[in-house]
């Protein structure tokens, strides 16, 4: 079979093969699979790594996916790979010991699962964490003394279960997609996110 005639084959179908000798296809899924690792390296960005580090991490979390991936056991190959790829950069995040709430301090949008629901609660809190203006939500920038003031209260007053979840949250996960990343069950991910909305609440919404 040729490199072209792969495009045919469903992932887990290639799987197969690759697990059979056809080690061909490993290049063919990581070069199928690159723009997804540049694009996670994207949103990975604000947490104040490298992006060109951050590809080269996700091209890693990629090749073990494909090393790793049991097709009796696992959900599709894209799930396992989208997980294992956002795995290895946030591991590789913390490891480097990235800026401390780096995201609070560039353009950020918090509007990332707007697409999908409309709560007014989520709402309230972007325009709590955000210094309006005129201009359009996405280039919307935290005003250096909100800035200063929300950094010492996440410092202060969230757990680092929590620091956690809200750097992922700023990338634009939700909460389904941050269990996976932390290896923690869905309920107690929600219930981070919705106890961190709480106490940033309390301090900004007036």
């Amino acid at each position: 079979m040729t490199h072209e005639n792969y495009g045919q084959f469903t992932d887990e179908e290639l799987i197969v093969r690759l697990r059979d000798g056809e080690e061909k296809i490993t290049d063919h899924i990581m070069d199928k699979y690159k723009n997804l690792v540049r694009s996670k390296a994207g949103s990975m960005y604000i947490l104040g790594a490298d992006r060109d580090d951050l590809i080269q991490e996700g091209m890693i979390g990629l090749f073990k996916a494909i090393r790793d991936y049991d097709t009796g056991r696992d959900a599709s190959f894209f799930t396992f790979a989208d997980l294992c790829i956002s795995r290895q950069m946030y591991t590789a995040v913390q490891a480097a010991g990235r800026q401390k709430h780096a995201p609070l301090n560039s353009y950020i949008s918090l509007y990332a699962d707007m697409g999908e629901k409309s709560d007014s609660e989520d709402m309230e809190l972007i325009q709590s964490l955000i210094s309006l203006s005129d201009k359009n939500p996405e280039d919307l920038l935290i005003d250096r003394e909100n800035v200063e003031s929300l950094e010492k209260i996440i410092e202060r007053e969230l757990s680092g279960f929590e620091k956690q979840v809200l750097d992922l949250y700023l990338t634009g996960m939700k909460y389904t997609q941050i269990a996976k990343v932390l290896g923690k069950d869905e309920k107690s991910t929600d219930n981070a996110l919705q106890r961190i909305k709480a106490k940033l609440k309390k301090h900004f919404i007036k």
